[in-house]
């Protein structure tokens, strides 16, 4: 469709300039051209895939950064994470751009909420110019107050706020073994281990007997010893047989020497340069409250000045909203101990605190009042990451710039997405561009400007369907955002399931719940509601996940395994406190299907994952061609030797060290990325050769794999959760979160399922254009007409509408959070006065799905 010129008069002065870009082709688009107004809002949407993404991050943010690092010293740009120079023939009017996008970056314990806000720095200020000193103290400055500083890091556990290190218990979990039984299983296994157990032989002691009867004395120094006693080694004989030749004074196999268990443990997890050695002893050490900070992570010095009567560590533990409360009159000029001070400190502590209340106030506009400053980043979703940067951002007083945002609603309920819209407003006026990758109707609507991507994803989408202000989307039959936009398409009708029994649990605590009693019902679909922070997550996807799976004998769920460092920065787990009281009879089986990646590695992708491949590797194998080469399924995986190119070893790519610029990835020139060699890709199953077919997308293999039943059934339910556009081979490392959560779903829908599981998804259609959250809900619906439970956690009120049973929480955020505000059908919950969710659902129930028809 053509550009319109034609604008109102609120968007004239804005429309002075626009960015025009002509032949766009970065992954799926088709050579698009289009004018986008600079100084507006403009939204880009479209279903999940269509290109949005491809144009707004990939094209747009992408030549804005080649074109800012053009202007940098070779050396620093080597500091940048850089992005592929975009596929477009031209860009004209591109301001500079910043991204604020959802990925974490490396997650570390010692990146927290105060740091990435830059609030930690003006607090510390705060601190150290205008805090209360014990008499006598010196000025410490402001990095004093930091634990990740040399001059503020408590000695003793670097800051960390917790020790390291092993008990008797970690290194020896069955005590029931005799040492000959491996009861040390800290030991290293295999020859090294069977060494210290022939050494403890010689030295006389017990090795047969079960280790908890062994006198303490011998299992203390065994353990514990740092002696490193040198004796000689009879390999293979009895204690008998060794203490005659001892006595005999026979030459010995060899002389070996004793290191005591923690030694061990600890002298391997510094020392050693194997990934899995480290990550194998880090099994086996515990962590403890750091004895001289009391988990405070600073010095004793830092911790003895004081603001408003509390250290710095107990305010960083504060709410955000209690924490501008306490700023408030100090802000304010109304502080009572005003008085006391010198000129000097007075005006320095109310323009700290004047300043930090100020950026305060953007948080808790944002709805992130309910989180503490020492909050680590890890345990964030990635909307509340990308909403801490968009407040620093609102507070940058930046002019001119264009900010691209990647879906900035994602895991806001509606009541939240008025005040990020809010934000949005401030830096527009404040002069700046908005380009917003977004599926939510509520920002939709608040546009100057939309570019709908599409009509589909993948392939099938990639073009244009419009440009403009967001009334003329209306005409664009193509468009199904359209369609949901201008409440043309109304929920499906289905009437309301019956439970066929009630999960109960009672007593549950954790984070902001205090002994709340809930009752899940079984066999129907539920929604489990409330503005962000207010305890959802807390309640479904912790307590609820750890009580069910620790009665159903599956124990803590397990992060899955990387060949990376083991993490002794991770948050410690909290104490599960809850019972279920009644209704495990009803569920045989526990499914969490969350958007943690499906692998960490390029190796591991959809097809791989869901089993897809097994599959297919087999008709290759199958092929006359594949017999009589005698070439078996195995010849056709890139993760064995047989069949994958050796140059890449099966990547796809080789990297290439660039002197100043950050090291890139370029195609393997053996294979041209087919990750294959030669002999293997000679072998084609109807035409297509093994790299052919996973470069496919799934929508494509559908059709090229029609009349293979096993084939065509996973990739259908693929299909069916809206990833269509996906590449068979594309790899876990370059998927959502959203997507890797999908996949999850696909996987378990292809398993028959004998009913009686309980399926728990945490914001399933984040990142879901409301087509696609239609799909999914069809899917949801099929497990719980198979018999299942569905418990989702959601925003989305249209998805809420359609559930059969509504348990919200709230009523607010963090303290203000944390109860059981309403429960039943959504029609019930809808009228709720005390639910912040009620006017939202009773929108969406009516058709409207709009947060301005709730509110207004």
């Amino acid at each position: 469709m053509p550009n319109k010129k034609k604008t109102t008069p609120a968007l004239e002065p804005a429309l002075e300039g626009c960015v025009r870009v002509r032949g766009a082709r970065e992954h799926n688009l088709k050579n698009v051209s289009l004018d986008i107004p600079r100084g507006a809002l403009v939204v880009f949407t479209g279903v999940s895939g269509s290109g949005k993404s491809s144009l707004a991050f990939g094209t747009l943010y992408a030549e804005a950064q080649r074109r800012y690092l053009e202007s940098v010293s070779p050396y620093a740009r080597r500091l940048f994470h850089q992005m592929p120079v975009p596929e477009v023939d031209e860009i004209e009017g591109l301001p500079p751009a910043v991204a604020l996008q959802q990925q974490r970056g490396t997650p570390t314990a010692r990146s927290s909420v105060g740091s990435v806000s830059t609030l930690s720095n003006s607090l510390r200020m705060l601190y150290s110019r205008a805090g209360d000193y014990p008499p006598g103290q010196e000025l410490l400055y402001a990095e004093s107050f930091s634990p990740n500083t040399p001059q503020g890091a408590c000695p003793r556990c670097s800051g960390m706020g917790r020790i390291f290190d092993v008990t008797e218990e970690s290194m020896v979990p069955d005590d029931s073994l005799s040492i000959r039984e491996r009861a040390v299983a800290a030991w290293p296994p295999a020859w090294h281990g069977q060494n210290l157990r022939d050494i403890l032989v010689t030295m006389g002691y017990d090795v047969d007997t079960p280790w908890r009867d062994l006198p303490k004395k011998d299992r203390d120094w065994i353990l514990y010893t740092e002696e490193t006693p040198t004796v000689p080694v009879y390999a293979g004989l009895t204690p008998k047989e060794t203490r005659a030749a001892l006595r005999r004074k026979d030459p010995p196999s060899y002389q070996g020497t004793f290191t005591g268990a923690r030694r061990y443990v600890l002298q391997t997890f510094a020392n050693t340069e194997s990934a899995s050695m480290k990550k194998r002893v880090a099994r086996y050490m515990v962590s403890t409250p750091c004895p001289l900070c009391g988990g405070k992570r600073l010095r004793k010095e830092s911790l003895s000045v004081t603001f408003a009567g509390v250290d710095i560590a107990e305010i960083s533990r504060m709410p955000l909203e209690r924490l501008a409360s306490l700023l408030r009159p100090y802000a304010e000029g109304r502080d009572k101990d005003g008085g006391q001070l010198h000129a000097e400190q007075l005006i320095v502590r109310r323009r700290i605190a004047a300043d930090l209340h100020a950026r305060l106030e953007v948080l808790l506009g944002l709805g992130l009042g309910y989180l503490a400053l020492e909050r680590s980043t890890p345990t964030l979703s990635p909307g509340e990451l990308q909403r801490l940067r968009l407040a620093t951002q609102v507070r940058s007083s930046l002019f001119g710039v264009v900010y691209v945002l990647d879906e900035p609603s994602a895991g806001l309920h509606p009541a939240d997405t008025e005040a990020l819209l809010e934000a949005l407003a401030q830096l527009k006026a404040a002069g700046n561009s908005l380009f917003v990758v977004e599926h939510a109707l509520d920002v939709i609507r608040q546009a100057d400007w939309l570019v709908d991507v599409g009509p589909l994803a993948g392939e099938r989408g990639g073009q244009i369907l419009y440009s403009g202000e967001p009334e003329g989307l209306r005409r664009v039959e193509a468009s199904q955002t359209r369609r949901y936009l201008f409440g043309e398409a109304p929920p499906p009708a289905r009437a309301p399931r019956t439970p066929s029994g009630w999960l109960r649990l009672e007593g549950v605590r954790r984070n902001n719940l205090h002994g709340v009693d809930v009752d899940f019902p079984l066999g129907v679909l539920t929604s489990v509601t409330g503005v962000s922070g207010s305890g959802k997550s807390s309640l479904v996807s912790q307590v609820l996940v750890e009580l069910v799976s620790a009665a159903l004998g599956h124990g803590a769920e397990q992060e899955e395994e990387t060949a990376g460092e083991p993490d002794l920065e991770r948050e410690e787990a909290l104490p599960l406190e809850g019972r279920i009281a009644a209704g495990l009879a009803g569920v045989r089986r526990l499914v969490r299907v969350d958007q943690k990646p499906i692998g960490r590695t390029p190796r591991s992708n959809l097809a791989t994952y869901t089993g897809l491949f097994d599959q297919v590797r087999k008709l290759f194998a199958a092929t006359p061609d594949a017999r009589r080469r005698r070439y078996d399924a195995g010849r056709f995986s890139f993760n064995v030797a047989k069949g994958r190119c050796e140059h890449c070893a099966g990547e796809g790519f080789v990297m290439v060290e660039l002197l100043f610029l950050p090291s890139v990835y370029a195609p393997c020139p053996t294979c041209g990325g087919a990750r294959y060699n030669a002999k293997t890709l000679e072998v084609s199953y109807r035409g297509r050769n093994i790299a052919e077919v996973l470069g496919m997308t799934v929508g494509e293999a559908i059709d090229f794999f029609r009349d293979e039943p096993l084939v065509e059934r996973s990739l259908e339910v693929l299909a069916e959760v809206g990833l269509d556009y996906l590449r068979l081979g594309q790899p876990a490392t370059e998927l959502s979160g959203g997507e890797a959560q999908r996949i999850k779903l696909a996987a378990e829908l292809q398993r028959a399922t004998r009913g009686k599981a309980l399926y728990v998804l945490d914001e399933p259609t984040t990142g879901l254009h409301p087509f696609d959250a239609d799909r999914l809900m069809v899917q949801l619906n099929r497990l719980v007409d198979a018999g299942n439970t569905v418990i989702v956690v959601e925003h989305t009120m249209r998805v809420v509408a359609g559930s059969d049973w509504v348990i919200d929480i709230g009523p607010g955020a963090g303290e203000q959070g944390g109860r059981l505000v309403a429960c039943g059908p959504p029609q019930e919950v809808a009228k709720n006065r005390e639910s912040r969710t009620a006017p939202y659902l009773a929108a969406a129930l009516a058709g409207r799905n709009s947060t301005g028809a709730a509110s207004r």
